[in-house]
């Protein structure tokens, strides 16, 4: 084991920052035949002057299909049944998949200058070629073991170089029959399992096969600076203001001499304007990890996660000097932390603790960005802020998918969302149940993937990418399983100590070890449309990882990829109790709203049959958050939704769609899980207040008050309140007045809380249904005219003002949109700081607007409202 484990860290060594000393990546311009067009080997194709002319352009970093559908070969897969018409690779065969990638680029090397080649993900195998040379000995394998090339010796004199990679499709493509994952041999790779579909997405035609991640190019001196390795502790119980004690650093790094002479030289940082360094005698031909002493950081400013505090991010800058010139620089972005875990007794589960304080976890469960690994910075900035505006503070990353890019992480880091981070299995491909899909039985399944020393050597290579960001918190073994024992125990027991050390690991997502199953089951769910009541009454898993319900966008959402004809909204029947849909919503993985949407009067058609689903949504994930709240630290340490995204434009389980075009889940989840919340628990109609910040809160003026559906208030009293930090409890109870008020056309419910400025601090609207379970109130609501302003109050913002006039109803669920003036499409992404906003009588809201402007577009807003016809309205 210890001759293996050594082998196993020399082959994950290849990696590097994203802000090395000279680098650049190798977008564009590359081109891409299929091998059945090119009989040529690969040191004739990446020989300068071989003939590219009848090669296509290619995507890069993408896959075969992203190529195919960027040259017009293909339908986009993510629209109506497109997809379905795509050839799969398990028909084809994987040659027809095989492509060769090809780009030119210029590059020298200077005396004492050393030149790398960087490919930081290729699905599945490949072989590399630079100006006739075959760069690897051996066809490179695994979807997560990056690839490291010094190409000094290898480049052109006269700077003119060709690159050239042939890439292969997974070994095992899978048959997708309909499946978790297919008959489930897509788990005999190293690699994603979702391609060959799931109960959430059709599956992947190529498997996404490709140069899925970045190319880069890096020059150096003598000594490559790579794998730093930063540490931070943080003792004792922290606040996130005032004077901080002193936090340690341990810093690390890897030293690579690629020269024949041994060298000497100093190893140093430099952080909040402080130096530490090291003197360091280098063999030659040699890798030699260097550990500089520790510091001490005075007064830091600390990392928090989100709601509880600011995410502060040192720069951090490693360089390697020798002979008065720097060899290679390394900058990071560190942020100052400690994350721990320990067992609540009373919940039987486990608890996150950030320097000191305990966190309760509000998280969201990602497959992965895009499900044809289109990735961006900007994508990935925009789905983390989404999250961050959700009130969330952790988003786990499903085992079926992907070890996140770094730009993800850095998005997480920026916005303080903590990540747990699975590794590559699920019970469902892994042998977890019996099933009649699979080709494999369980025994063979629990054994794959079929190389289980290259699962090894990615899993090092991922962690040393990764383990710098302050955002990480959580290592799982697999979705929904272990992984096979001889994959755990090393990666556990010594691979993660001796290149992490700081995060628990826990075995599986719904293991034991995180929360305790004396419910029976296999460890998470419900899934689907609940009765709101459930989330209050019904006591689910302690750390509940996987938690869902449903997440359909409305009409403008859904027009986007459903095709007119099939516009068509879902019929509920009574006599089967579920609903009826069109073939290509099926086809989109629909998940039923049940009866739900009659409540609020059966559909007349897809545009009013979205907005209602937009009332179901707020409130199911309003009383989801609100539900597992109302139980902290007694039933509860955590919820984890299943799930915050979709990366395909499936029908099901998202905040926000595939083209970032938030839905009323999202505002329901943010409001549901304010930092300071009074909130409504529909199952003993009870009110109460959470504090789920670190602060104690004195004087707030707690404001209750019934509305029905003119605008007539009762009041049901106010009362100053105060509350210690992390805390939840009951203020008081309002069934008699509650069932009075809504008995006949339903009732609304306001709780607001006001500081001692008589500022809002927090509102929470509840539209109640009559004693028969109708929103029989709604349907007969006046109309109403708010005033409604707009304005620019400064580039990328607009300010909206909603007056409600006093005396008339409330103005209801009102859904802002930035939209293009002349089409009156809406613009995105954009963040809300609030939405599906209601105004009481005489009351006014306003929501701030942040999008990024593009040139020669001045946008308008459009504002649909319960009780208000759409109105367009221009910004000042």
């Amino acid at each position: 084991m210890k001759k293996f484990l050594v082998s196993l860290f020399a082959l994950a060594c290849c990696s590097y920052s994203i802000k090395a000393q000279k680098q650049y990546e190798l977008a564009g311009e590359w081109k891409a035949a299929s091998i059945s067009q090119v009989k040529e080997n690969g040191e004739r194709i990446s020989f300068p002057g071989f003939e590219l002319s009848n090669w296509q352009p290619a995507i890069v970093p993408g896959t075969v299909l992203t190529t195919q559908l960027a040259n017009g070969q293909i339908p986009d897969p993510f629209i109506g049944m497109n997809n379905k018409y795509i050839p799969d690779i398990y028909d084809t065969g994987r040659d027809y998949y095989t492509y060769w990638f090809v780009r030119e680029f210029s590059e020298t090397a200077a005396a004492g200058e050393q030149v790398w080649l960087h490919l930081r993900g290729v699905n599945y195998s490949s072989d590399v070629y630079l100006n006739g040379h075959k760069l690897n000995r051996q066809l490179h394998k695994g979807m997560f073991l990056r690839q490291q090339y010094n190409i000094t010796k290898l480049l052109r004199k006269d700077g003119k170089n060709r690159l050239a990679v042939i890439v292969f499709p997974p070994d095992e493509p899978g048959n997708p029959n309909g499946g978790q994952g297919g008959d489930g041999t897509i788990a005999k790779n190293v690699g994603h399992q979702y391609v060959a579909g799931w109960d959430w997405i059709q599956p992947i035609r190529d498997r996404n096969t490709g140069i899925w991640d970045k190319v880069f190019i890096e020059k150096t001196g003598s000594v490559n600076l790579q794998n730093p390795h930063v540490v931070t502790l943080v003792p004792g119980k922290r606040k996130p203001t005032g004077g901080q004690q002193p936090a340690i650093l341990k810093v690390s790094a890897e030293l690579q001499n690629t020269g024949s002479v041994p060298l000497t030289g100093i190893l140093r940082y430099t952080i909040d304007g402080k130096t530490v360094s090291k003197s360091v005698s280098l063999k030659p031909t040699s890798t030699t990890e260097v550990s500089l002493p520790d510091y001490s950081l005075v007064n830091p400013k600390l990392w928090w996660p989100n709601g509880y505090g600011e995410p502060h991010l040192y720069p951090v800058k490693l360089e390697f000097v020798a002979g008065g010139k720097i060899s290679d620089r390394e900058e990071i972005k560190v942020g100052v932390r400690e994350i721990t875990a320990d067992w609540n007794t009373t919940t039987r589960s486990k608890q996150i603790f950030v320097n000191g304080q305990p966190v309760f976890i509000k998280g969201g469960n990602w497959i992965i960005s895009d499900a044809m690994l289109r990735f961006s910075e900007a994508r990935y900035d925009a789905e983390i802020r989404f999250h961050r505006d959700m009130n969330l503070n952790l988003i786990r990353i499903w085992g079926g998918a992907i070890s996140e890019r770094p730009e993800f992480y850095e998005a997480c880091d920026k916005y303080g969302m903590l990540v747990m981070q699975d590794f590559w299995g699920s019970g469902d491909c892994n042998g977890r149940w019996l099933d009649p899909m699979k080709k494999d039985d369980q025994w063979t399944r629990r054994k794959y993937p079929d190389d289980h020393t290259l699962f090894l050597v990615s899993a090092a290579d991922q962690i040393k990418m990764i383990r710098n960001h302050a955002s990480l918190a959580i290592w799982c073994g697999g979705n929904e399983i272990t992984l096979p024992q001889d994959i755990q125990t090393p990666l556990r027991d010594s691979i993660l100590p001796k290149l992490d050390g700081t995060r628990w690991f826990v075995d599986y997502s719904n293991s034991d070890d995180m929360s305790y199953n004396f419910l029976g089951g296999n460890g998470d769910g419900p899934y689907g449309i609940q009765d709101i009541k459930t989330f209050f009454n019904h006591r689910t898993w302690p750390f509940n990882s996987e938690i869902g319900s449903v997440g359909a966008g409305d009409y403008a959402s859904l027009e986007r990829f459903i095709p007119a004809p099939n516009l068509v909204p879902p019929v509920y029947k009574k006599e089967i109790r579920r609903e009826t849909v069109d073939s290509v919503w099926e086809y989109h993985k629909y998940i039923g709203y049940g009866k739900s949407i009659d409540a609020y009067g059966k559909a007349s058609d897809l545009k009013d049959w979205g907005r209602k689903a937009q009332l179901v949504n707020y409130d199911q994930y309003r009383a989801l958050m609100e539900g597992f709240s109302s139980r902290m630290w007694d039933w509860y340490t955590g919820v984890i939704i299943w799930k915050t995204q979709n990366p395909w434009t499936a029908l099901r389980g998202q905040m926000y769609d595939y083209y970032l075009d938030p839905n009323a889940c999202l505002y329901g989840l943010r409001q549901g899980g304010a930092p300071v919340n009074f909130f409504y628990n529909p199952a003993d109609t009870s009110l109460h207040l959470i504090n789920n910040t670190f602060v104690h809160q004195y004087d707030l003026m707690l404001v209750m008050s019934l509305f029905d559906k003119d605008g007539k208030e009762r009041s049901l009293g106010q009362v100053f309140a105060e509350i210690g930090p992390a805390t939840t409890r009951k203020v008081m109870d309002i069934n008699r007045a509650i069932r009075e008020a809504a008995k006949t056309e339903g009732v609304f419910l306001s709780l607001k809380i006001l500081n001692l400025d008589k500022k809002v601090v927090s509102q929470n609207l509840y539209w109640l249904p009559d004693s028969s379970g109708q929103y029989s109130g709604l349907a007969n609501m006046p109309k109403v005219q708010p005033e409604i302003s707009a304005s620019a109050i400064q580039k990328g913002k607009i300010a909206v003002t909603i007056n409600a006039p006093a005396g008339g109803p409330i103005s209801f669920f009102n859904r802002l949109s930035l939209v293009d003036p002349t089409t009156k499409k809406r613009i995105l992404p954009v963040f809300y700081e609030d939405n599906y906003v209601s105004v009481l009588p005489g009351e006014s809201r306003t929501v701030v607007l942040d999008y990024t402007p593009k040139n020669g577009v001045k946008p308008m807003l459009a504002l649909e409202g319960w009780n208000m016809p759409e109105q367009f309205i221009s910004i000042k």
